[in-house]
């Protein structure tokens, strides 16, 4: 399973390579064992910053290398230090959790360090079992994490590192207070990074209550798509929307699909449809349970299941590669969703389509997008399923 640098490796020889950034000799070889040798820009502006010991925010998309750009320096500030729970990294989601505590496994592979994933819906009893037996590295989702101190079953009272990812998705999650409970647990001279794809009002006042003097890094513009994704808007009345999207799918060229739908019932909805026409797919929504959806992403991820239909809970956190076209099957409500979206596909230097069905309802949704992405998407009208474009004058 990959979950690698997530990302983009520009081929100039001119760029600095990892041993230019200061990292170390075992964290350099974990990251040449996984392929790579020139950082992203997060990964070349975040990691000398976290090195020397600032407090960081990292404002970057998905896709952009910023899993890497945390772990890689947290391993090596953790090289050769006493064997105590000394770092954190807190995600909103369990599937993010389980990933980078992969890349925290796979980075740190020569570096002696233990971790562990701490995250719901799964048991309890071995991952006290672990925390007890002491690690290096927690990464955990914040409700977990507190039934865990609950129970006295972790000390984070000599912690040195807190890393909050996808700080907006956590707290878009309504994962505040339990962040709060978290800070209280641990000392206030920590490291503090915060990696968020967003800076809305509410993670800049989360930066002012939990940094010091924290130093913002952002490679790109908030809300711009990721250059190697090439968009398209397909209007389409709404009841003819899995009609299109089955004579898409017959299409040899989309060999890997995530199609994203509003509703968990919709998503249900539409793999029915899509089994009744002969083509395989699996849901992948909250109301699965934490079994259905860790075997639906690894088949997906495997290359066994070509089309996955997710909610929003797939839009930030996944790192799949070679997902070769992402289908908006409903238009996303935020602009930022969107972007989260379309942010599946075109990872790791390579291209990638997004599609999106646009019915005559949803006009006005799409150029909200289109305005804060800042760029018109181009639209693909197909015979027999367009509306018209009558009612978009």
């Amino acid at each position: 399973m990959t979950t690698a640098l997530e990302e983009a490796r520009p081929s100039s020889q001119s760029l600095p390579n990892f041993e230019q950034l200061g990292l170390s000799e075992p964290v350099r070889r974990a990251v040449a064992d996984a392929g790579y040798t020139v950082p992203t820009p997060i990964q070349l502006a975040a990691i000398p910053l976290t090195l020397h010991g600032r407090d960081v925010i990292g404002l970057a998309q998905t896709g952009t290398g910023k899993t890497a750009a945390f772990t890689l320096p947290l391993i090596d500030r953790l090289l050769g230090g006493p064997k105590r729970t000394r770092a954190l990294i807190l995600t909103p989601t369990r599937e993010l959790c389980q990933q980078v505590d992969e890349s925290v496994r796979k980075y740190g592979r020569y570096a002696g360090l233990s971790s562990v994933s701490v995250y719901g819906g799964s048991p309890m009893d071995p991952q006290q079992r672990a925390l007890r037996s002491g690690v290096d590295v927690i990464v955990a989702t914040p409700g977990r994490l507190i039934d865990h101190v609950e129970r006295q079953n972790v000390d984070l009272s000599e912690l040195e590192i807190l890393v909050l990812d996808e700080a907006d998705r956590m707290l878009d999650m309504g994962f505040a207070p339990q962040l709060n409970r978290i800070v209280r647990e641990i000392p206030s001279y920590r490291q503090t990074l915060l990696f968020s794809a967003t800076m809305p009002p509410e993670v800049e006042v989360l930066a002012r209550k939990y940094m010091r003097r924290p130093h913002v890094v952002e490679v790109s513009r908030r809300h711009a798509p990721a250059v190697t994704v090439k968009h398209a808007v397909y209007p389409v009345p709404r009841e003819k929307k899995t009609r299109l999207l089955v004579e898409l799918l017959r299409s040899p060229e989309m060999d890997s699909v995530l199609v994203f739908t509003r509703m968990k019932v919709g998503a249900d909805r539409v793999v029915r449809n899509l089994v009744h026409e002969g083509i395989e797919a699996e849901a992948l929504h909250a109301d699965k349970t934490q079994a259905q959806r860790e075997r639906a992403l690894e088949r997906f991820k495997s290359g066994e299941l070509r089309v996955l239909v997710a909610t929003d809970i797939a839009q930030r956190g996944l790192d799949i590669s070679g997902i070769s076209h992402v289908i908006n099957f409903d238009v996303p409500q935020q602009p930022e969703d969107y972007v989260h979206r379309i942010g599946r596909t075109g990872r790791a230097a390579q291209t990638g389509d997004a599609f999106t069905f646009m019915s005559p309802d949803e006009i006005g949704t799409v150029r909200l997008i289109e305005r804060v992405i800042g760029t018109q998407i181009d639209r693909v009208s197909v015979p027999g399923f367009d509306f018209g474009t009558v009612a978009e004058e």
